[in-house]
């Protein structure tokens, strides 16, 4: 069964785009509340706030992000379990489904998404290089440019903060599969992920490359600040 997600929305107080919807907070996951609600930033003028295009490529934020080496050993055992005869590698359906139900603690059945799990796998570990957009190493919003363009036939923009913009901001209750999940990791709008269902999201991450992570994982839950959905009509707005 999929946990729900339970994550507070940080309101954005900016003129340019619309706000995240705060979230009631759940009895099941006091903890969680107060890690979301502790990481608002101070308000401040427009002005004042300086946002990154990218996470940061400094490699001492690597060190800070916990259980990466566990993580990426328990994410290599996932790969080489669905390393089947005809595996996801050579386009075979079933091993593609049978990764990433392992990935994301799915049932194979339920995942339906096929062109966003292949465009996703086209880049699963891509190492990170800030301002890449090749397989040589591709950032966070390169990531999501890439995969949205081919999974879903949508241009978005750029950089991190520009999709922020271009997105419609939604509730935790309302997220799906391809939802943007936004983060400050290094100030303001400086990371982006694609939401995967069961609480789990796609990214290009400093330490792991392209990779799947749990949004319950302290450290993404603590720099969380909302989700977008990108409308399918955006290149004519």
């Amino acid at each position: 069964m999929m946990r729900p997600l339970f994550i507070g929305s940080i309101v954005l107080l900016m003129a340019s785009c619309s706000s995240t919807r705060p979230l009631s907070s759940a009895a099941n996951k006091p903890a969680a509340s107060k890690a979301v609600a502790a990481s608002k930033p101070a308000e401040k003028k427009k002005n004042d706030i300086k946002f990154l295009d990218e996470i940061s490529s400094n490699p001492n934020l690597a060190a800070n992000i916990p259980d990466a080496k566990t993580e990426e050993k328990e994410t290599t055992e996932i790969i080489n379990k669905s390393k089947i005869k005809g595996g996801a590698a050579t386009g075979d359906m079933g091993a593609l489904k049978l990764k990433y139900a392992e990935l994301l603690g799915k049932d194979p059945d339920q995942l339906e998404n096929i062109e966003l799990l292949r465009s996703v796998d086209e880049w699963y570990g891509t190492k990170y290089k800030m301002g890449g957009v090749s397989k040589t190493g591709i950032d966070c919003s390169a990531f999501v440019q890439a995969v949205y363009l081919s999974a879903f036939g949508v241009a978005v923009p750029r950089t991190a903060f520009e999709q922020f913009k271009a997105a419609y901001h939604i509730s935790a209750t309302e997220m799906k599969e391809g939802d943007l999940v936004f983060f400050n990791t290094t100030g303001g709008i400086s990371h982006v992920g694609i939401y995967m269902g069961n609480n789990k999201f796609a990214h290009a991450s400093v330490a792991r490359g392209v990779t799947v992570s749990d949004l319950f994982d302290p450290y993404y839950l603590k720099r969380f600040l909302g989700i977008g959905r990108i409308e399918k009509s955006i290149g004519t707005r």
